[in-house]
């Protein structure tokens, strides 16, 4: 369904909904932005940047606003399941951070207003739209792997940014909060096979020594009912100062008449300056060295936006402009993500192997 105009509230005017406030402003297609934050402040802040027409601190108000058609909710995680009713209640399309929720319990409530209303809504899985997780997605739609026999992948970053994603979220791990980017990628690609056991083991040391639950390493092996094998690993416990700005990670998928290789570790974009470079994500560090490809979210460079929210951004408001078909993960994708994430938790906890529920 093509629409000329389209008015967008963000909800949450942190560091994501910053970005995504700031590219709505931006689309030739988004005539109306109105913006609610906790925080007056920071709301005012975003809206003297983006000429936001409408400011508040009150979620409701800018979601039922008349003006508005689409909702970003960019809240922290925890807080997804309110805003995101509210928003699907009120016949708005609605995009949530990952993950849908951190309890099936929250996410299932929302997919109960989904199928309620009829309202759309995804989830913002942005490593769909780094152009080399596309390119492998479409390599696999034309079966030049031919069946997917085993996934390998594995994430680092540093114990600084993990620190940085606590104060926003005190209950997140590097699992709910980062390998769930992977496993949505794996069941991605896995389209239409399902899930049926989780195996983990987790090493818990430094992370638990500042007080937190956030295990340093975790790894995971998913089989999947046709046989096929998962294994993902995730450690956010890199020394603080090791030039990656973001996720760092390898993806290789096997199948039985190809294989896809895939290399985000970004070595080959090093940044040196002995006047040091201010950090993406963590606001109090000034390094000497990056990886500069590595911000997880987008790059500001030469007067805009680049990176993979910023792509997924523009496509789903091209999406609601011009009805046309996007990759953005549907809610009960993004629920039996969660639903992989906690069985992982699960099982690194208990260490005996977790059975997926059809």
């Amino acid at each position: 369904m093509e629409q000329d105009a389209l008015g967008v509230a963000v909800i949450g005017c942190g560091r994501i909904g910053g970005l995504r406030a700031n590219l709505s402003a931006a689309h030739p297609g988004v005539n109306f932005l109105a913006l609610s934050d906790r925080s007056r402040t920071r709301a005012d802040v975003l809206a003297q940047k983006t000429g936001a027409d409408l400011v508040t601190t009150d979620n409701l108000l800018a979601i039922r606003d008349d003006r508005v058609g689409a909702v970003f909710i960019s809240t922290p995680e925890h807080d997804h399941r309110d805003s995101v009713i509210q928003a699907l209640e009120a016949g708005k399309a609605v995009f949530v951070e990952k993950p849908i929720a951190f309890s099936l319990e929250d996410a299932d409530a929302i997919i109960d207003a989904v199928e309620r209303t009829g309202s759309e809504l995804r989830v913002g899985y942005s490593r769909r739209h780094d152009r080399r997780w596309m390119l492998a997605k479409e390599q696999i739609l034309q079966g030049r792997l031919g069946e997917i026999l085993g996934i390998q992948s594995r994430v680092y970053n540093t114990r600084a940014q993990l620190l940085e994603i606590l104060k926003r979220a005190p209950d997140a791990t590097p699992v709910n909060d980062v390998l769930t980017y992977y496993v949505d990628m794996a069941c991605w690609y896995l389209d239409g096979i399902r899930p049926v056991e989780v195996v983990a083991r987790a090493q818990s040391k430094v992370f638990k020594a500042m007080g937190h639950k956030a295990a340093d390493v975790t790894w995971a092996i998913i089989t999947f009912d046709n046989g096929a094998v998962v294994n993902l690993g995730i450690s956010y416990v890199l020394p603080a100062t090791y030039p990656t700005v973001g996720q760092s990670s390898r993806f290789e998928i096997i199948g039985d008449e190809g294989v896809i290789l895939l290399d985000a570790d970004n070595k080959d974009s090093l940044l040196f300056t002995d006047r040091g470079a201010p950090h993406s994500y963590v606001p109090d560090h000034n390094i000497n060295m990056m990886f500069m490809q590595t911000t997880s979210a987008a790059d500001f460079a030469v007067g805009d936006y680049w990176g993979a929210v910023a792509s997924e951004t523009r496509s789903w408001l091209d999406h609601l402009m011009t009805g046309r078909p996007s990759s953005h993960t549907e809610p009960r994708a993004a629920r039996r993500t969660l639903a992989i994430t906690l069985a992982i938790e699960e099982a690194a906890r208990t260490g005996a192997s977790v059975k997926l529920p059809a």
